[in-house]
């Protein structure tokens, strides 16, 4: 273990430091939020469906009658509107931004509601990025929500370390694929999460078999 620098913010271990002050980096909601629960919706790698994940829990809870929204934390590979068919722009107040809010109630914060070409890439730094998502978070109008699901891009740097140490997470839900490559990366998701003491709700496994169309087997 590398010299503790007694910063925090910059740092993954969960030394007994971290658990004295572990609300100490903790973004406060504004005054026109109430968020019962956080679910971060992560994986470590790519490509293995956290979008779909987080947009089909939203889904399925609105169709239950409880009110959610999502934070895209995916910054430099935002999705979540898309997969709405969602297109138009955030809007804001005198005070804070406003989220974006699909046809069922879902609403949904994401950096493609703010840009004007949703085509032009993110080139931003880690601390801007972790900046933004704290926005998010903080300057947003989401008022009363039972779930707000975070849905994380791949890996477990600033991003991850903004959003645990930020955000007041409850708990997280990994995604995954079968292949073996994925299920090493996944596993580095999973021990930050342990690490950071997080609550792991459960694992979700995409893509685990292909149907026939022709006899219905599985492969």
């Amino acid at each position: 273990m590398s010299e503790c620098n007694n910063d925090c913010s910059s740092c993954s271990q969960n030394c007994d430091s971290r658990k004295q002050d572990k609300t100490d980096f903790l973004k406060p909601m504004n005054k026109y939020s109430n968020i019962k629960k956080v679910v971060g919706i992560m994986s470590g790698k790519g490509g293995v469906g956290k979008s779909f994940v987080s947009c089909m829990l939203a889904q399925k809870c609105a169709e239950a009658g409880l009110k959610v929204g999502i934070l895209d934390a995916d910054v430099t590979g935002s999705s979540v509107p898309k997969s709405f068919g969602i297109m138009s722009k955030v809007m804001q107040d005198d005070e804070y931004l406003l989220p974006t809010v699909t046809d069922n109630g879902i609403k949904m914060m994401s950096i493609n509601l703010l840009l004007e070409d949703v085509n032009s890439p993110v080139v931003w730094k880690g601390p801007v990025i972790s900046g933004v998502i704290e926005q998010f978070w903080s300057d947003v109008r989401w008022g009363e929500l039972d779930y707000l699901f975070v849905d994380m891009p791949p890996g477990t740097g600033d991003v991850a370390l903004t959003v645990f140490q930020s955000l007041p997470v409850d708990s997280v839900i990994i995604v995954t694929t079968p292949q073996d490559l994925v299920k090493m990366i996944v596993s580095k998701a999973y021990n930050m999460a342990k690490m950071m003491d997080i609550l792991i709700l459960g694992l979700v496994e995409n893509m685990s078999y292909y149907v026939c169309p022709d006899c219905g087997k599985k492969a």
